[in-house]
């Protein structure tokens, strides 16, 4: 009778933790976004028997894997990861020939606009071909052999960040190789607005391709869509193209990054001001590059030492020669800002009334607006309010574009 009791305990105590079980599993299931590359089951077959190339960077990392690895460039505490080019590398019957590497390089390390040079992985032996410098396309010569294209990088949303220009070289090069390209999608963290001036054709450049504004609210994977699907790409070819979907995501989730991104975007509050202070790398304003709140302050040496927040930068990991570096910069500190739904002028606009030079913008500030008259309606001190309404036009166009690619809500 004891032996039958303590049984039908047992018993009870395991059917209650297979209903908790099944509670959080269900639970889990329409709260936590799970990213493309950790639904294993959506690609690999799609892999087998292949020789594949894969453009990477330390982003490219899968969150749960039997062989896990405590991943470099965390965001706060550090993360147990796996990465894809680890896990394709050692899975039987998939031959990975050779990894990709957009700019900062397949670990994350170089500076912005730091040449990356080819080289070798030391624990997969792996080639490394960098698509960041004089070769940001692939070579016919450098997808010979390879039967499919994995795309697997985690985008920020801000139309001046490289990676979306890197996937458009990818796309073009596949396409013309007639190699199919899989694209492993990540969410935006800068998914959940609209926001800019439309790119214009002339002022087209590696920090702006596509007619497109400075936010545009899109995964990388239908950002791909939009690319191919809008003929952008040289002579409107179009690459034969699979996204891989994320899980459980809209364009309103929340979404905090394990890992960084880049070097100087070491947190989300970098991540959210991003897309507004990178004005400033256009101007003689400092955004934050040789701190350790780098896109969560600006300042220069060109403002009013009135105001009452100072940095000094100086060379750190992710900025060797940052702006200004050993001067005392004069201006704003972010960090406790809430978080953005929108561009935000107003900080450009103060710091360019402020400032004690006439040099405040440089020939690059063009490249990151796409346009020339954002630094005219500055000049000429017009509103934040009527800059953007200025946008308006342009925007609810490309929002009947977005819409057709959109595989979220």
């Amino acid at each position: 009778m004891i032996l039958i009791a303590r049984k039908s305990t047992y018993l009870f105590f395991a059917f209650l933790m297979i209903v908790q079980f099944s509670a959080c599993a269900q639970k889990t299931s329409t709260t936590t976004i799970i990213t493309a590359a950790d639904q294993t089951e959506l690609y690999l077959r799609k892999l087998k028997g292949k020789r594949i190339a894969i453009v990477a960077n330390q982003t490219s990392v899968l969150s749960v894997m039997q062989r896990a690895e405590v991943s470099e460039n965390v965001m706060g505490s550090k993360k147990v990861t796996h990465h894809l080019v680890d896990f394709l590398h050692d899975y039987n019957g998939i031959q990975v020939k050779k990894v990709f590497a957009p700019e900062h390089g397949f670990r994350g390390k170089a500076d912005a606009g730091e040449i990356v040079k080819d080289g070798l992985d030391t624990k997969t032996n792996l080639p490394i071909i960098s698509l960041y410098g004089k070769n940001k396309k692939p070579s016919k010569e450098q997808l010979k052999g390879i039967d499919v294209v994995v795309f697997d990088i985690q985008d920020v949303g801000a139309r001046f960040y490289t990676y979306i220009s890197t996937l458009h070289y990818v796309m073009e090069a596949c396409a013309e190789a007639r190699i199919p390209l899989i694209v492993l999608d990540r969410p935006n963290p800068n998914g959940h607005y609209i926001d800019g001036p439309i790119l214009e054709t002339e002022h087209k450049s590696f920090v702006g391709m596509h007619p497109v504004p400075i936010v545009y609210g899109m995964t990388i994977g239908e950002y791909a869509k939009m690319i191919n699907g809008e003929k952008w790409l040289a002579n409107g070819i179009q690459t034969k193209l699979t996204v891989i979907p994320l899980k459980n995501y809209t364009h309103q989730s929340e979404y905090s990054l394990p890992i960084k991104p880049s070097p100087n975007l070491p947190n989300d509050k970098s991540i959210n001001l991003y897309p507004s202070l990178c004005f400033f790398e256009g101007t003689n304003v400092s955004a934050g590059r040789g701190t350790e709140m780098q896109f969560q302050v600006y300042g220069s040496p060109f403002i009013s030492d009135k105001n009452p927040y100072s940095y000094t930068p100086a060379p750190n990991a992710g900025a060797k020669y940052p702006k200004h570096a050993y001067m005392i910069c004069y201006g704003e500190d972010l960090r406790n800002e809430k978080k953005l739904s929108g561009l935000n002028l107003s900080w450009l606009i103060k710091a360019r009334k402020e400032n004690t030079t006439k040099n405040f913008f440089n020939k690059f500030f063009t490249k990151l607006a796409g346009t020339t008259k954002l630094q005219s309606q500055l000049e000429g001190q017009v509103s934040e309010e009527d800059i953007k309404l200025s946008w308006q036009e342009g925007l609810e166009s490309f929002k009947k574009v977005r819409a057709k690619y959109l595989m979220y809500k």
